[in-house]
């Protein structure tokens, strides 16, 4: 199932994905003894993690109980400015999520394919499923989208777009002419909830094209986004939603 939220700005965006981690956050921990989460990293969703990390919102989740991932992570060293974990870590640890239920992507070391591979092992060993097996699936992940369609590291034509075996993908991309590391669509898609934020006037023709435009996935990865048994909700600004129809 998806559907499209508009909301009137940037901040509203931030503030409705934060509520919706909350309430998502203690349903997964009451249902499932634990929340699975995968952050996106980039401009977008800053405002959201610093809402997480203050009251009110801070005191309604059991951090104890929740396992991060990242939806992607560029092969730069933790502590980089451009790091996606780097991004996080300081309102991850004012909100006080163990450090064994942090599970960031190694992408600094100087195998990527490893790395990869590796991550994909650590999702396997936390959630307790074969690592050459089906997906397992997040309670959530975060998604955002470039101006040029791409959502997490999967960027239009490339070999993310069209890999359906792997969980966790390293590959060059061209642009931004380097090298990421990323969840693919079959782990994306095995979700129990995805929301995607989108803000901003330079996202506007893509997300009109996503939308509303002709299918066209190697073009607009975005498109591939669709949870095989889960809940996709857009969450989008005023700017970004300019273009869209009143129907959409």
């Amino acid at each position: 199932m998806s559907r499209v939220k508009r909301l009137p700005d940037d901040e509203a965006v931030a503030r409705a994905a934060a509520e919706d981690f909350v309430a998502l956050a203690g349903e997964a921990a009451e249902s499932r003894g634990r929340f699975t989460v995968a952050l996106s990293g980039g401009s977008t969703p800053r405002r959201l993690y610093e809402l997480l990390a203050l009251p009110p919102l801070r005191e309604r989740v059991d951090w104890g109980r929740v396992d991060v991932f990242w939806g992607d992570e560029r092969t730069v060293p933790p502590t980089d400015p451009e790091s996606n974990y780097g991004g996080a870590a300081a309102w991850l640890d004012a909100v006080g999520v163990p450090p064994g239920r942090i599970h960031r992507i190694q992408a600094e070391r100087p195998d990527s394919e490893q790395a990869a591979a590796d991550y994909q092992l650590e999702i396997a060993r936390v959630f307790g499923v074969p690592p050459d097996g089906p997906p397992p699936a997040f309670d959530l992940i975060l998604l955002g989208m470039g101006a040029d369609g791409h959502t997490a590291s999967i960027f239009p034509y490339s070999q993310a777009v069209t890999e359906r075996r792997r969980w966790v993908l390293s590959h060059y991309v061209a642009p931004p002419g380097a090298t990421r590391i990323t969840l693919t669509l079959p782990v994306i898609n095995r979700a129990r909830e995805v929301r995607l934020l989108v803000t901003g006037a330079e996202k506007a023709a893509a997300l009109h094209a996503a939308l509303e435009g002709p299918r066209d996935p190697e073009r607009l990865p975005v498109q591939c986004v669709a949870p095989e048994a889960g809940r996709l909700i857009w969450l989008v600004d005023q700017t970004a939603a300019a273009r869209l129809s009143a129907a959409a």
